[in-house]
């Protein structure tokens, strides 16, 4: 059985865990940029090198090799065509690329992951004060997966689209709101939400994962006698990272799929993820499915910890029951 903490005020709740959301992004989106461009770099031609041989390579490559636009001066001398050039050189800033979607989302996404927690916590229990089991929880943190999808799938649709854009050296997008809008206009509000079975099907196991995970380690972190709510906080940010780390142990195939499929050119896979699933395994066999697993371990440790400890420095203990990632 679990110790679950008294619940807490939802306004609170809501400003925790954007503020320490927004920290998280900061902390790990250089590493999931990083995991989103191995998970989508194509296949090498026999014989020659693939575009990134591992994470550091991609790390190297993004912070020298970066591709920064730079539209030519035309004059009418010049063909009618202005074309863009390009300069190498970008460094950090390309390891930020597409930030600005998953900073927008993170506060309400946040507010609706707890949420959907709750709910599934209270649907379990039959008077308020019963103490869940495990399994109970997992359930209720799958809930809380289902009703993050509606604020992840175009968040992660349009943030990957723009990860990977620079290294292709085409750039079409030059700004989150920019690639909504083409996605809109091309293909409508099925275009924005392209890929939300995949984010389903990578959250709802992974968020019951993660909260499964970090009550049992808050749990058996407790000192005999002591209270969760006493735990110091070394002890919660330890609980909080190990927990990140489960949870994408369980995300990484579904979300490697979601990299694939959200960033194909549009016909492609139209059978949707059973396509780039047969396409993945026939190329590249079972291993493929965890593409970026390296950047993605680097990643979850650091970027659940300082979420859990900026939560925790500006708002006490509000934030540290619960988390999404």
């Amino acid at each position: 059985m679990a110790e679950q903490p008294q619940p807490v005020s939802p306004v609170k709740n809501f400003f925790a865990g954007g503020f320490g959301g927004v920290c998280l992004v900061f902390v790990g989106h250089p590493l999931d940029t990083i995991k989103v461009r191995l998970q989508t770099q194509p296949l090498p031609q026999p014989g020659q090198p693939p575009l990134y041989s591992g994470t550091f390579d991609c790390f190297r490559k993004t912070l020298t090799r970066e591709v920064l636009p730079q539209r030519a001066i035309c004059t009418p001398a010049k063909s009618v065509s202005c074309p863009i050039r390009h300069r190498n050189g970008m460094g950090v800033r390309g390891l930020y690329k597409g930030m600005a979607a998953p900073i927008i989302g993170v506060t309400p996404m946040f507010a609706v992951c707890f949420f959907g927690f709750g709910l599934g916590k209270k649907l379990q229990q039959k008077k308020p004060d019963d103490i869940l089991t495990y399994p109970q929880l997992f359930a209720a943190g799958m809930l809380s997966g289902v009703f993050t999808t509606a604020i992840m799938a175009p968040g992660e649709r349009i943030k990957c689209l723009l990860q990977i854009q620079a290294a292709t050296g085409e750039t079409k997008y030059s700004g989150s709101l920019d690639c909504a809008k083409q996605l809109y206009r091309e293909a409508g509000i099925r275009g924005v939400y392209k890929g939300t079975v995949l984010t389903l099907m990578r959250d709802v196991p992974a968020s019951g994962m993660y909260f499964m995970t970090y009550e049992w380690l808050k749990n058996i972190l407790t000192p005999e006698g002591k209270s969760v709510s006493d735990l110091s906080v070394p002890r919660i940010l330890f609980a909080g990272g190990l927990a990140g780390i489960f949870n994408w142990v369980v995300a990484i195939p579904p979300d490697v799929l979601k990299s694939r499929f959200q960033t194909a050119p549009p016909g492609k896979y139209p059978n949707g993820f059973r396509d780039v699933l047969r396409e993945l395994i026939r190329e590249e066999g079972v291993a493929s499915l965890y593409k970026g697993f390296t950047a993605v371990m680097i990643r979850a440790f650091p970027a659940n910890a300082v979420s859990r400890l900026q939560s925790h420095v500006a708002f006490g203990d509000v934030a540290t029951h619960h988390q999404c990632l």
